[in-house]
């Protein structure tokens, strides 16, 4: 039986004075494009294998490594304080399955930048989310990490 081998994809809901950062994905994207989003991507092994291990076996952080890169590289800005929000699996038709890891981290620098994937950002509480048209399932993530600021754990629940 064939093994099923994932994409681990990181997001990072990005909170900058108790507001979030979404960004709009290019036209030119293959999966929900001019949709909003939250930034993130792929693991790739050299976000850990270009290091010393910490261990005598393992790479320590390294998925918090992928997105500290991504976040760079897709929007050009430095997070910290990386903590977990929700996951969830996908299986598109015809490509690998992946699973994504919906984290939240605090925004430390960087002003922001438009890159081949993003071609714009806002900074958004979450009466003003409601105006974008984003990716199903990330108005939730968003409140998500608002409960999470607040104190309060939930989990992800789609809205009716």
């Amino acid at each position: 039986m064939p093994k099923n081998l994932f994409k681990i994809i990181a997001t990072a809901v990005i909170v900058k004075n108790n507001k979030f950062l979404i960004a709009k994905r290019s036209e030119k994207e293959e999966r929900f494009p001019g949709l909003w989003t939250v930034p993130g991507g792929k693991m790739d092994t050299g976000d850990y294998t270009k290091g010393k291990k910490d261990t005598a076996h393992y790479w320590y952080n390294a998925l918090e490594t992928t997105l500290k890169r991504e976040i760079t590289e897709e929007v050009g800005m430095k997070i910290k304080n990386i903590r977990y929000v929700t996951s969830l699996a996908d299986n598109p038709k015809g490509k690998d399955p992946s699973i994504v890891l919906s984290l939240m981290a605090d925004w430390t620098s960087g002003k922001g930048k438009i890159s081949n994937e993003i071609i714009e950002f806002s900074w958004v509480d979450l009466k003003e989310a409601k105006k974008y048209k984003l990716i199903e399932g990330i108005y939730e993530e968003l409140e998500q990490a608002d409960k999470l600021l607040k104190g309060e754990r939930t989990v992800w629940k789609k809205k009716k």
